[in-house]
Parts: C-alpha cells; structure tokens; sequence
C-alpha cells in the first residue's frame, strides 16, 4: 500500500514524462489558455485603480481553479497529481521556444531572433543585440523552470490536480496584471504578492536541483544564491537566474526595458556574458532539473511505500 503523497509523487513523476514527452496542446484546447482568456475578460470589465478589485479578480481564480482540479481530483490521488502536472507544466514548449531563439542567433538574424523571443521574455526586444539576446532567453529560461516545471509539480504534490491549477490561475494571473505600470500597479498587486508566496519555495528547490545537476559547480551556485539573488526585485526569479548563473558560468542581469521604462537588475554570476550556444546549455540544465525532480517524486514514493508497508 502507498499512501495518498506516495501516489500524489508518483502522479508527479508521470505527469512531468508526459509533458516532456507530449508538450503543450494547441491553444484551441488547452486549459490553461481557456482559463487565460476567462480572466482577460473579467480583468476587462472589473479593473478599477485600486487593490480590492485587484484581490477580487485573483480570488475569482483561484476559485475557478480550486473548482476545476475538484473534478480531477474524484479520480484519485494518482491520477489527479498526473494530470494537474500535465496540464499546468510547460516544460518542453519552453525549451523548444529558447532553442528556436538559439537557432535565429546561430543563423545570424536578430531581427527573427528579437521576434522569437517574445514568446518566452515580458520586455521590450527592439534594439536588443545579439549578447542581450541571449542573456534574456538564458534568464527566461531559468525563471520559467521555476513557473513552468518546478512549481506546479510542488503543489501537484502538496494538493493535487487542485493545488495544480490553483498555483498556473495565480502564475497566469502575475502574467496578465502582475506589473508595476501605471494600470497595474495597485489592481494586479494580489496576483504579484500571490504569485510570490506561491513560488517561494518551489525556486529554492530549483536552486538546490540546479546545484546536484552541476556539483563542481555547487559552491558557486550557493553563493550566488545566497549573496546575489537579495538584490534581484523579484524574491524567486533572483535565485533562479542566479543559480543558472552560476552553474553555466556566465552572468546574467543588468538593464532591461519594460514598457519604455529601463530597469537596472543586479548583476547575478561572474563569468563571461552569454552567448546564443549557452541559451541551449541553459535548455539543456533546465531539462536536468526536471529529472531530477522527478527522480525524487519517484523515490519519495518508494520511501513512502516501504516506510508503509514496514508499518503493517
């Protein structure tokens, strides 16, 4: 017999396969983007200049995602956290988004390679060079392993298909109002602060993953962690991207423009700059993380089952 998170790992684990293995449905029919369309339509017609409307929006999410993973969840603790995973990871879409950047760059056409990035970053691409390029696709990269990979498998296994789609409903909210413009600053400050609580824990663990990844580079990564990521004005994108720093040896961070507004991130790293081959390197780490974070879905399970069978 396992128990409920033994099965909840194992559910885990699979769902991470599948998304590896199958991506992202088309939009058409993806939940997620159903649910992203919902809240662009309630954002539209609920907005005031004001935080309540803000928290009544993010509420309304969450109940709509609480909702949905409660169907899912009658299936069973297995199944629930294999599909919630699945549905809320986006794994191998990321990767195929950065190296489809990596391929612009490597052919020498910025301008395809600016376009392409927009896909995957929230700043503005005009104007950005080759070396600029490449340090924002190596930081989406290593954020979105957080968004897209770790996080929902943490609260897949915390709560299931609900605890799934309850943390995509706020991370896809953080997307849509999470910013600090004049129109957002005050009604998307639930679903920033919401979004912060929710991927506290789940970048940590990526930074620890990233570190067994990349053991010669371990010490690196926990100092970078511990004395760069501070600085970052973003509690878990600073950890995640100072991690990958450290284990690809490049440096990341400096001025990035947001809606026409520079802002100065701090330098995260001490290596060389990036370059378009290190946007696969950092593709091809983030994917080492999510073995290894299945791995250990797959070996609590185990531990859980023998711990419970030794009970009986």
């Amino acid at each position: 017999m396992v128990s409920v998170l033994g099965r909840r790992l194992l559910g885990v684990a699979v769902g991470l396969g599948a998304d590896r293995i199958m991506g992202d449905p088309p939009d058409m029919v993806h939940p997620v983007a159903w649910f992203g369309r919902a809240m662009g339509w309630a954002e539209r017609r609920l907005w005031v200049d004001g935080r309540l409307a803000g928290v009544g929006l993010t509420g309304a999410g969450l109940l709509a995602a609480f909702s949905a993973g409660a169907g899912l969840r009658a299936s069973g603790p297995f199944a629930s956290a294999a599909l919630g995973t699945a549905m809320c990871s986006a794994g191998r879409s990321l990767g195929l988004a950065a190296v489809a950047v990596e391929g612009a760059l490597r052919d020498g056409d910025l301008v395809l390679a600016r376009d392409r990035l927009r896909a995957i970053v929230g700043r503005d691409v005009a104007g950005l060079d080759s070396v600029e390029v490449a340090r924002a696709a190596v930081e989406s990269v290593a954020e979105n392993t957080v968004d897209a990979v770790v996080a929902p498998a943490f609260w897949a296994a915390v709560g299931g298909a609900p605890g799934a789609l309850g943390y995509r409903a706020v991370n896809t909210l953080d997307a849509m109002v999470g910013y600090r413009d004049d129109r957002y600053r005050q009604f998307g400050w639930a679903s920033a602060r919401a979004d912060d609580l929710a991927n506290w824990i789940p970048a940590r663990l990526t930074a620890a993953a990233t570190a067994l990844c990349c053991p010669s580079a371990a010490r690196s990564v926990w100092r970078a962690v511990r004395d760069q990521a501070p600085a970052h004005p973003s509690p878990n994108a600073g950890v995640a991207e100072a991690a990958f720093a450290a284990a690809l040896g490049v440096t990341l961070g400096g001025p990035s423009t947001y809606s026409g507004q520079v802002e100065h991130r701090p330098l995260l790293g001490t290596g060389r700059p990036p370059a378009a081959s290190d946007i696969r390197r950092a593709v091809r780490l983030s994917g080492e993380v999510t073995a290894v974070v299945g791995s250990a879905c797959v070996a609590g399970s185990v531990a859980l089952g023998r711990r419970r069978v030794g009970r009986l």
